[in-house]
């Protein structure tokens, strides 16, 4: 008789704090198959982090702003190959193609393990291998999820101390058995004995971000930037989590959460969550700054990116922002814009792609009217207003900042709050110039769940290279649902047939314009006006008018005060108009996305089509 195998040694060089032995193990096994110089714990302490930071700057990977203009700040230049997340290169690998679904990239798992062990064989010699524990969520929390990350980038590192709550405490809580979500991370750049580093090492030949759902695993290979490695956020937070959710009867959402606290004795605070494609101003909602003429309320941020939500025991649904910092999108951030983000940029922040001053200071395009009078821009050069006329950016179109939420003048009392806030309505916006009027409530939430489905968004430049082509983007989850499109439709319909309390569902359009191409709404913080009427509709107080697409508000049922002259009556009512032509298209071109769900496709959705074409032609 055999004897039982020995059980791996332990090469994990895991210190006292980390008592969990498949953590351990794990561990060790990434290790013998990636070959690292040496293993580092990450503590998440704030002197771990000015170690990891000042060991960045010695490396050139970190330029140290200045300490007068942003204190404790940094900027990291990527390489020109290494600039966005990657759709084409992120792929979901579940047992079946049809769970995947035709939305997704997919592999088989089998094919993509042999990929992958290939790949990571040796992959991190002469760099040190990163362990990073981190809670998705406050620790501890019913709504929470932990992942481990590996890694062998220090930038990672920093920007994982900043988006989430990692270290010590995490792998505490663990303990010696809870679950976690294994997350293996490589820029693919090994290095020979004696040679020199890059400053910013990636694999400009091979680049993978890799999902395995049964398994709720995430391998990333070759990419140093952003959702490519940090692995809590899109990967985790929204395409493993939203696996979960399905399995366990909650939503993971790419969403924005913000709170309404009415003047006093006018109401109880609402929550409201909102699903914008990119380009559509979600950031800017999150920190919305309501005008004078609501001086009296408040507005609140809960999160301006992720959602997860959970039936709570009352029937209602309760939201937590599972990250801890920010990672926003830089150009076009401005005081015009977004004045919360901008105080909220003080200090703290890693930059990354964003132009630099010859003070110590960054810029990017939109940031103010006129640029500085000399720069260097975001691949290192020298940049004068000139080369701007010329069409070459001073910053790259998806230069980012990371810093801490905590940090954001607007968030709300209760965003660290472990149970949740309770969610009254989900709010659901496209970029589009006609057809698709300023504010819709669904009448029922299966009306809702087919609004969000068919959600559409018109196309910019930074997005596809066209201008004004309507991409379909469901729930603004194209990108980031880790499974079947259609069955996912079905878990929203199952959701809120399970809730005593479902949440009311807008649509919204901030992007109509009139016949000249003007926008017929003036945005940022009007917006406050349309959701003075959602806040409203969910207390039950508020005027609408019932229309083939739902219900909307009448001119009287808004507030007008402060801009009465630069929005008519007439304008409005082209602003709610339904054009019913233009919506008979429209839903002719919802087939298109239908079709591609085949049997997948809830029977209830084609239902709710149906309806809405008879009732624009009654």
């Amino acid at each position: 008789m055999n004897a039982p195998a020995a059980a791996p040694a332990d090469q994990s060089n895991a210190p006292a704090w980390v008592r969990h032995r498949g953590l351990r193990q794990w561990v060790s096994e990434i290790a013998r198959l990636a070959k690292p110089e040496r293993i580092v714990w990450c503590d998440g302490s704030e002197a771990e982090y000015d170690r990891c930071c000042a060991e960045l700057v010695a490396s050139g990977t970190f330029i140290r702003l200045s300490e007068k203009r942003r204190p404790n700040s940094y900027l990291a230049r990527s390489h020109p190959s290494d600039v966005a997340r990657m759709e084409d290169r992120t792929f979901i690998c579940s047992k079946s193609e049809e769970d995947a679904g035709p939305t997704n990239n997919w592999l088989d798992p089998i094919e993509m393990r042999r990929t992958l062990n290939r790949l990571f064989d040796g992959c991190m010699r002469g760099r040190t291998m990163y362990v990073m524990p981190f809670s998705m969520g406050p620790i501890g929390s019913p709504i929470a999820q932990i992942g481990v990350e590996i890694s062998d980038s220090p930038y990672v590192v920093a920007s994982m101390r900043v988006m989430t709550r990692m270290g010590r405490a995490v792998a505490e809580w663990l303990g010696e058995d809870r679950d976690f979500v294994p997350c293996v991370h490589s820029v693919g750049a090994p290095l020979a004995a004696g040679q020199k580093d890059v400053s910013w090492p990636c694999n400009e030949q091979e680049k993978w971000i890799v999902h395995f759902p049964e398994t709720r695993e995430i391998w990333s290979f070759g990419s140093g930037y952003g959702g490519n490695a940090l692995l809590g956020k899109k990967c985790l937070a929204l395409r493993i989590a939203s696996v979960m959710a399905r399995d366990e009867g909650w939503l993971a959402e790419h969403m924005l959460i913000l709170g309404m606290q009415p003047p006093a004795g006018e109401g109880e605070k609402i929550y409201l969550a909102a699903a914008f494609p990119s380009a559509c101003g979600k950031t800017n909602l999150a920190m919305l700054i309501p005008p004078p003429a609501f001086a009296q309320w408040k507005v609140t941020t809960i999160g301006e990116d992720i959602a997860w939500i959970k039936p709570g025991k009352d029937g209602r649904l309760y939201a937590i922002n599972p990250e801890y910092g920010l990672f926003g999108v830089a150009p076009g951030t401005s005081e015009q814009t977004n004045p919360n983000a901008m105080k909220m940029l003080h200090s703290n922040v890693i930059y990354t792609n964003v132009a630099l001053t010859p003070d110590g200071d960054v810029w990017w395009e939109g940031m103010t009217d006129q640029p500085p009078a000399r720069l260097t821009d975001w691949q290192g050069r020298e940049w004068t207003p000139e080369e701007g006329k010329k069409g070459r950016l001073a910053a790259h179109p998806n230069a980012r900042f990371t810093v801490p939420a905590a940090q954001c003048p607007s968030m709300d009392p209760n965003w660290q709050d472990p149970a949740g806030v309770p969610i009254s309505a989900f709010v659901f916006g496209g970029r589009r110039s006609s057809t698709v009027p300023l504010v819709v409530e669904a009448p029922s939430w299966e009306d809702g769940v087919y609004m969000a489905a068919t959600l559409g968004s018109e196309t910019t430049a930074a997005i596809t290279g066209k201008v004004g082509v309507v991409r379909r983007d469901p729930m603004a989850m194209l990108a980031f649902c880790g499974y079947n499109m259609g069955d996912y439709f079905g878990h929203w319909l199952r959701m809120g047939r399970a809730l005593a309390r479902a949440p009311k569902i807008f649509r919204v359009n901030w992007f109509r314009r009139d016949a000249n191409g003007k926008f017929l709404w003036p945005g940022f913080g009007d917006n406050m006006r349309v959701l003075q009427w959602i806040a409203r509709r969910c207390q039950g107080e508020a005027a609408g008018t019932a229309t083939p697409l739902g219900i909307m508000p009448r001119f009287e049922d808004l507030t007008w005060t402060g801009i009465e002259a630069k929005l008519t009556p007439a304008q409005y009512a082209e602003l709610a108009r339904v054009d019913r032509a233009a919506w008979k298209e429209e839903l002719a071109s919802h087939d298109e996305l239908f079709a591609k769900l085949g049997a997948h496709l809830p029977e209830a959705l084609e239902a709710r089509r149906g309806e809405m074409h008879a009732r624009l032609t009654a």
